[in-house]
């Protein structure tokens, strides 16, 4: 039965590692039969998975994962099957970007004051590359610091540390993340917005790792299926078995489709590993068939 991972981030994301190509790699190395590359707003990597996706026998599909909000909270919904050529994706991703860029040194200013850590807007900036400063940059560019051990405030996230297995994205999570002390507000589409404008491109819209998102507010998830959402990722890496169970009841009980993905980056999560999804042969051989089974 073939693998099947339906939620990996390439070199597009800001927050990714591997390039397309290296991506591609990866991805036969590990097994994996049936693909789809969910960058963040970023459709950017889609021609060049499809251009070799047929000389490394993988079957990939056109994916995204785009940042939205729904009644005051952020969530992230994945986009499969729908035609990547519309403009008003390269639209949401320069909206996006400029956002970003312009939240940049707020975010520097912010966590240098919540931590008291040194940290130079200038050496920031030249790392980030485009402008765009993420949580795991900081954290990368922090724990990294050769005195990274004389600051108390990161000693959970060095090794040995509670918070070490996933520790530039933990780091995000801890003070970068909505309601967290350097969160930087940025205007994402709505849900609904998202749905639509995946659907207007002919394409599946699916409610990503809900278990992350949620932590723990399952009554919110109720309110969510009120939308004209297509799918739930009850298989991820986020989830334990009993979340799995309870996602999939959601799905079922809702008529939605039911996905698996890993969430794969490389460095900014490296307990996260491609296929890591928690779905078995079977149940991925069911999903890739009701995958294979929605083409445009």
């Amino acid at each position: 039965m073939a693998k099947i991972d339906l939620h990996i981030h390439s070199s597009c994301s800001d927050d990714g590692e591997f390039s397309i190509p290296e991506i591609m790699d990866l991805c036969k190395q590990s097994q994996i039969k049936y693909m789809s590359i969910t960058d963040h707003n970023t459709v950017r990597g889609i021609p060049e998975a499809l251009a070799l996706a047929g000389q490394m026998g993988i079957h990939v599909i056109s994916g995204v994962e785009l940042d939205c909000a729904y009644k005051g909270r952020n969530f992230h919904l994945l986009g499969y099957h729908f035609d990547y050529t519309k403009p008003v994706f390269s639209e949401i991703e320069k909206g996006i970007l400029k956002q970003e860029q312009n939240a940049a040194e707020q975010k520097i200013a912010l966590i240098r004051n919540e931590t008291g850590i040194p940290l130079h807007t200038e050496e920031v900036l030249q790392a980030s590359g485009d402008g765009v400063v993420t949580g795991e940059l900081i954290a990368e560019i922090l724990l990294t610091k050769e005195d990274a051990k004389n600051y108390k405030v990161l000693s959970s996230y060095l090794p040995g540390g509670r918070r070490c297995d996933n520790p530039y994205v933990n780091f995000y999570w801890d003070y970068f993340s909505q309601g967290k002390p350097a969160y930087v507000p940025i205007e994402y589409i709505s849900m609904e917005e998202g749905i639509a404008l995946i659907h207007e491109a002919g394409g599946i819209a699916v409610l990503a790792h809900p278990g992350q998102n949620l932590q723990g507010d399952y009554a919110f998830l109720q309110q969510i299926m009120k939308t004209d959402i297509d799918g739930i990722e009850a298989y991820s890496s986020y989830h334990c078995r009993m979340e799995i169970t309870y996602f999939n009841e959601i799905a079922q009980e809702n008529g939605l489709l039911i996905t698996c993905g890993s969430d794969f980056h490389g460095k900014t999560k490296p307990s996260i590993r491609l296929n890591g999804h928690g779905a078995d042969e079977n149940i991925s051989d069911i999903i890739r068939q009701r995958m294979m089974e929605i083409r445009l």
